[in-house]
């Protein structure tokens, strides 16, 4: 898991972070993308077929496989509750990456420790 302070303090840098309402779609499974997410505030579901896999917390970050290559999203993500999300598309990713080296480190940590943990349960 990241740092919630560092996460939260990169994620609010970004102008007009995205409210969405608790069961409100942030995206689903197999759309394409160009953003990836942090958690201001608030609570995620992550959803694979429907099921509810995990639920992530202020100071994750989600998404960021479309980023890296990945073509569409693997997962869909619902907000749990009432939640504000900060987003980095690629060149703010590449720029919060130049300021804050570790956090690209966090990232690659956070993304590869989610796909192993949906890789177990397929």
């Amino acid at each position: 898991m990241l740092n919630p302070v560092v996460t939260v303090s990169i994620f609010q840098k970004q102008p007009d972070p995205k409210v969405f309402s608790a069961g409100q779609v942030i995206f689903e499974e197999g759309q394409s993308g160009d953003e990836m997410y942090g958690i201001i505030q608030g609570e995620v579901n992550i959803l694979v077929n429907g099921k509810i896999v995990e639920t992530i917390e202020t100071g994750e970050i989600f998404g960021a496989g479309v980023l890296v290559g990945v073509k569409s999203r693997t997962y869909a993500a619902i907000a749990k509750v009432d939640t504000k999300l900060g987003f980095l598309d690629e060149q703010g990713f590449l720029f919060a990456v130049q300021e804050t080296p570790v956090f690209a480190l966090q990232v690659m940590k956070s993304y590869s420790e989610r796909l192993s943990r949906l890789q177990r349960m397929v």
